[in-house]
């Protein structure tokens, strides 16, 4: 992770409190830069059960909420070769929500290859 922004993130009411609720997923997430805006694709936020016809998509493609400036420096950091904008977590700042983002550098396949062997020694060594 090379550098951390906070941006707001606009949610509808039951996105919010499915978000309180918990069960948010990270795994398919990632921000795009579309015509001078952050857009989040991919975060998984379950429908709310209690919410009545107006309940909504749970993989939906949600506005992040930022300064120019910002969005000028995330610019920069992507036109790197290998980075791309993650989001590392949702939280509650008073009573708005924030994600924390981090430009970060993918794993090569040799990396992938290596992690993986880890994990599988590390759960042989768990089932013994």
């Amino acid at each position: 992770m090379l550098e951390r922004f906070e941006a707001g993130i606009s949610l509808t009411g039951s996105e919010v409190k499915s978000v309180r609720a918990g069960g948010v997923d990270f795994r398919d997430a990632f921000a795009r830069l579309a015509g001078g805006n952050v857009d989040l694709e991919g975060l998984y936020i379950p429908t709310y059960n209690e919410a009545t016809y107006n309940n909504h998509e749970p993989r939906r493609t949600r506005r992040l909420l930022l300064h120019r400036e910002e969005i000028a420096k995330m610019k920069r950091g992507l036109e790197q070769k290998g980075l791309t904008l993650i989001p590392t977590r949702l939280y509650a700042k008073g009573r708005y929500f924030k994600v924390e983002l981090a430009l970060a550098r993918g794993k090569k396949l040799h990396d992938k290859r290596r992690a993986e062997a880890e994990k599988t020694v590390q759960r042989e060594l768990r089932a013994l």
